[in-house]
Parts: C-alpha cells; structure tokens; sequence
C-alpha cells in the first residue's frame, strides 16, 4: 500500500475516534503498568506538583547570596519568609540539553530533552519526569495526573503550553478554565453510570477494529511507514488503557466538594484571582486524591499575563525583553515578586490543609521555576529554581544550595547576573539531578534521568 493511502487510513480513524470524543494526545493513566485493584493503596500517598514561570526572572533581586542555612532571602522572595523551613532554593542549576535555546524551554523543562529549534530537524521530545510519577501513581487515583496551564491546549512545537509529554514525547493537553476543570474533576455526567458504561463499551468497539485493521495494513506497508503506523497505535493503546482505567472508576462516586466558586467566570485581566483560584483547584484534587501528580504553567514564554492591579500593563514577555533597562527592570522584579506572593498563598494552602494528620505539604512535593534565566538574550544557565514541601517523603528544607560560587560573595550588579547566566559555573549542577530525586521520593525505581549524575543528598533527611 502506498503513503497517500496509509496516511488516508490513519486520518480516516483518527477523525473516527475524534468522533466519539476521543484523542490521542494523552497521558498514559497507568498503560505501562497492568491496571491494579483499587484496593491496593500504599500506607500513605506520595504527591508532586510543577509550578512553571515563564521567560526568566531578575536576577539581581532573585538571587540568594548567601550558602547554606541561615541565609538572607532576596526581594524576591521575602513572600516566602514565613515558609522558609519548608523550601530549598537552589542556584546554578541548567540543563545541559537547554543551553543555547530560546523558547523551548518550557517543552523541555520536564524531559531535559535535547531539541533542535535551530534547525529543519523534525520536533521530537521525550517523556516528562511528571509522567514517569504519574505512571506509578496512577493506579491509586481516578485522574493519572492533572494539566493546567495558562493557555488550553498544547500549543505549538518550540512554544509549549504545557509541561507534560508522554513516552513518545506527545504533549499532553493542558487546561485553563477554572469552571472546566472542576466539572471534569468533580462533575458528573448526563445520563448517570448505565450511560456512561455504554458509551465506554462503544469506544472499545472502536478500538477493536482499529486495531484488527491495523494488523492488515501492517503487512502491506514499508519499513518507515511501518514505524509511523507503529507510534499511532501506541496511542491508540493508551487510549485503550484509558478506557479501561474510566470503567474501573464508574461505581466509584466522585467525592461532593462545594463548586460555587469555580462556576464563575474568573477573568485573567486580574492575574491574582485567576492564579489563586488554579492553585485552589490543585489543593482540591489533591485533598480529595483525585490525582497526584499536576502541572500547572502560569505563563507560557509567548503568554505571561500582564499584572494591571499592581500598575503592569505589559506582558512577561514583553518585560524579559528589557535590555537592560533599569525602569523595565524595575517592573520585571516587581513581577517576580507578584508571582511569589501567589506562589507562598499556594503552599500555605498546602501546609494549613490536614492529611492523616499532618499537613499536605508534608506529603507533597513542589518544584518551581523557569527553563529560562535571563529572558533578553534567552539564556538557560543558572536557572531560577526552588523545591518545596515533601518532609513527610523524606526531604529536608531551609538551605541555599550555590553550584554558582559555593562561598558566596555576589556583586548583583547587572554584569554579574548577565554572568551567571551565561556558561555554568558547575557542569555537574544538572536540574535532571534533582528531578531524579524528586522521581526516587516518588516511588519511580530508576538510577537516572535523562543526562543525571545523581541525586541531591543535601535536601535528603
């Protein structure tokens, strides 16, 4: 069979799927892994969440200059002053694949992946470290993992809105509606159970043929067109897996949490309303276990919200392009120091909220940061990161961790951050490292991720 009538039949059923409210770009919700008894819960949940800025920061008064414990935060952090036991700031920091790019750092931010922006190569990346989490996690909870983002969708190739990539480097389409994403969380479908079931069994029908079809065209096919054919149905594999994972959960009630602040239209024009009332919604599904594992990107590196209630009118975007500029400098802090105040409401909603017990920052790790430094010349070294919560899988806080200049001693003048930024200090001071911490406290049972070296003994209690 030739391409035209190869690429004919996978459209035809691609568009045949789609019409039973299917698609292909999804997580793997447990497809590496046979699906478990519900029943089989571990002693206690293990949590991640992925808080994702966008364009960089200021560097002059983001960064820590002091190692250690005991340090002085930076105006950009003082948000966090009343959390500082709870949080661990690294500098340093980069991955080795990043350098040299420019807005893909978002679409690598999670798989370190190495892609070729410059070139005509085709796109292709790699699987999240959040996925990897979501794969073990999953068989626990009724939503593999949870993406959200500033922008629905997953944007383009090179200009991502979300963080999340299957194995097969697929990116997972985020949501950024409050009132959809509460309904898809804790919403309850016309027709009830029967319905529901129904239409599942009709979606396995699909499949079967789908599948059945495949092997014979299989046969007719040459060596690439076979590989192309392969990776659709990977996905139609998980979209299998899916299913199976939906009816599993059917006769399970969704829990009855209170929807009226999540059936407003809460605009973006005022970014603290919207930011809060997503981080809310992370509280709530995983203080309900509806998920354990979320990605949430609250700007992407060509939509960063402008912040009108504190006077900034331009986009974050708009704000790394500063050049140097002191006055836009100036605006571009004052963001970053918005954007903390959001962040420190969302880890104390965290630490207030009770888990067995104990607070659900104990049981929850928080990564937050960029895949970008310096936003004007799109520099990726000594990335803007710090990693929160956790204590109860095993992590211990309250440190600045300097790959950059482990004695301190920083000017924070502009030509001292511009540094920083540029080559790294430490080779070694790989983001993979404490992803692959992050992967181990998850239960993933690996030695490595990506280009890692090791994991961080530092944070490990």
């Amino acid at each position: 069979m030739n391409n035209v009538l190869a690429q004919r039949w996978l459209l035809s059923r691609r568009h045949f799927l789609r019409g039973l409210g299917t698609t292909m770009a999804l997580p793997l919700l447990g497809a590496m892994t046979p699906l478990r008894s519900l029943a089989a819960e571990p002693a206690k949940p293990r949590r991640s969440v992925f808080v994702y800025i966008p364009n960089g920061v200021n560097g002059m008064t983001w960064q820590v200059t002091k190692p250690g414990r005991g340090f002085d935060l930076s105006p950009a952090l003082r948000p966090l002053e009343k959390l500082r036991d709870e949080f661990t700031v690294f500098s340093g920091l980069h991955h080795p694949n990043g350098l040299g790019q420019a807005h893909v750092c978002a679409d690598t931010w999670l798989t370190g992946a190495k892609i070729d922006a410059q070139s005509a190569r085709q796109y292709h990346n790699t699987i999240s470290c959040d996925q990897l989490m979501a794969e073990v996690a999953s068989p626990h909870t009724r939503f593999a993992s949870l993406e959200l983002s500033i922008s629905s969708g997953t944007g383009q190739p090179n200009n991502s809105t979300t963080l999340a990539f299957s194995r097969d480097g697929v990116p997972l389409p985020a949501e950024d509606n409050p009132r959809h994403i509460f309904n898809r969380l804790f919403g309850e479908e016309a027709g009830g159970v029967a319905a529901r079931r129904l239409g599942l069994n009709r979606r396995r029908s699909v499949l079967d043929a789908v599948l059945d079809d495949a092997k014979s065209l299989r046969r007719e096919l040459g060596t690439d067109d076979r590989s192309k054919l392969d990776e659709y149905l990977h996905s139609v594999r998980d979209v299998e897996q899916r299913t199976v994972r939906l009816d599993a959960w059917l006769d399970r009630p969704k829990p009855k949490v209170d929807g009226a602040p999540y059936q407003r239209n809460v605009s973006k024009d005022q970014a603290g309303e919207y930011y809060r009332t997503m981080f809310d919604l992370i509280v709530l599904a995983l203080r309900t276990d509806m998920t354990r594992v979320v990605t949430y990107m609250n700007g992407s590196e060509g939509n960063g919200l402008a912040i009108p209630e504190i006077g900034i009118t331009q986009s974050r975007h708009q704000l790394s392009h500063h050049g140097g500029d002191p006055e836009v400098l100036a605006r571009l802090a004052r963001s970053d120091a918005f954007l903390m105040q959001q962040f420190a409401y969302f880890l104390n909603k965290l630490r207030t909220e009770l888990d067995g017990g104990e607070p659900l920052l104990d049981r929850t790790m928080v990564l937050f940061g960029s895949g970008m430094s310096y936003g004007h010349s799109h520099s990726n070294s000594n990335l803007p990161i710090l990693l929160a919560g956790g204590r109860g899988l095993g992590l211990k806080h309250g440190q600045h961790i300097d790959y950059n200049q482990p004695g301190g001693d920083y000017k924070l003048n502009y030509d001292e951050w511009l540094s920083l930024c540029g080559k790294p200090r430490d080779e070694k001071a790989r983001l993979s490292n404490l992803m692959l911490t992050m992967l181990q406290k998850m239960g993933v049972e690996t030695e490595r991720f990506v280009d890692s070296l090791r994991p961080i003994s530092e944070i490990v209690a």
